[in-house]
């Protein structure tokens, strides 16, 4: 029998990447504010800037935070269940893990009574201090014992460590033991400082590029090899992935140590994760669907921001797709992911 969150995913489909951001924060209680703590002072109509380091780093509207205005957006763009995450910036690697904790807390308890909110149309993916694995495993632990959370979102770098280093592995073994769902996303890219142009040109050229390396990551450290029941995904499409795969294949035919070191295909390990279908392009979606396998791929908006995809179900719909296949990116793959399944 099917539950009532699976029905809301089958008429209205899933959205699995939207973002979260408090209306406020709490003041920093120790003697001295960390770098990277963040506030928000109100902006022009039903926005706040948010402040880091006394500067702006981004203007967001109410949407970040307004169950009823994000239900009724869902309602206009056919999405049945909103997967809440936080915004990247508010991971807070950079800070002590003793410093990030409380405010990691307090985020995953703005997303957590925003779920509640809901009535059954948002569920949560929260916020652990990776920079330190056991505090880490311990929020995680707490997490998932809390209603409402389906897994948490992690960066795709944690202070430049990828995420297939193998000082993360306990970690990752934690998620698979626990059953929980784990969204990678972009979060101080590599490479950022050979952009030429606007700031804005981070979000849209080295996103990609730092998930690409994080998912080439996990397939070179064989992390799928050894957590087999892990549900793990990738943001914008897994980035650069699809296509460094051919590259890497090709890679382990001509180096000896490429080919002991990937002890099983790329190319099949990649299929053993999953990835949102961000890609902005029916071309660019039939080529990641054809690399990763159409049972991997999953809708994903990047709402409430202004860099998203607001025709993400539209496109799919629209797409040459079996209608098996739609279904599987609208809602089904990510029952799967979720743990709904």
């Amino acid at each position: 029998m099917k539950t009532a969150m699976q029905c809301q995913c089958a008429q209205g489909g899933v959205d699995i990447h939207s973002h979260v951001v408090p209306a406020d924060f709490p003041s920093y209680l120790g003697s001295r504010k960390p770098a990277g703590w963040p506030s928000t002072v109100a902006a022009h109509a039903c926005h706040r800037h948010v402040m880091i380091d006394d500067k702006v780093y981004r203007t967001v509207s109410d949407r970040c935070w307004d169950i009823v205005g994000r239900i009724a957006d869902m309602d206009r763009e056919r999405i049945g269940l909103q997967v809440l995450s936080p915004m990247p910036e508010l991971l807070s690697y950079w800070m002590s893990a003793s410093d990030a904790l409380p405010l990691l807390q307090y985020i995953n308890g703005v997303i957590g009574k925003m779920v509640d909110d809901s009535e059954g149309r948002m569920i949560g993916l929260g916020v652990v201090p990776l920079q330190d694995v056991d505090c880490a495993i311990s929020e995680l632990t707490r997490i998932m014992a809390t209603p409402g959370f389906a897994g948490v979102e992690i960066g795709s770098n944690v202070n430049g460590l990828p995420i297939g280093a193998p000082d993360l592995d306990p970690f990752f073994e934690a998620a698979e033991a626990l059953g929980a769902a784990v969204f990678v996303h972009a979060v101080r890219p590599i490479g950022k400082e050979r952009l030429i142009g606007p700031q804005q040109l981070v979000q849209a050229l080295a996103y990609p590029t730092d998930v690409g390396l994080a998912a080439a990551s996990a397939i070179s450290s064989n992390l799928m090899v050894r957590r087999p029941r892990l549900r793990i995904a990738f943001s914008h499409g897994g980035g650069t992935l699809a296509s460094l795969l051919p590259r890497l294949a090709q890679a382990q035919t001509v180096f000896a140590p490429l080919k002991e070191a990937i002890t099983m295909p790329a190319a099949e390990q990649a299929r053993r994760m999953f990835y949102d279908a961000l890609v902005f392009d029916e071309r660019t979606l039939a080529h990641i669907a054809a690399s990763f396998g159409e049972s991997q791929i999953m809708l994903g908006t990047d709402y409430p921001f202004a860099f998203r995809d607001a025709h993400a179900r539209a496109r799919i719909e629209s797409s040459a797709f079996s209608e098996a296949g739609r279904n599987g990116f609208i809602y089904q793959n990510a029952e799967r992911f979720l743990g709904l399944r």
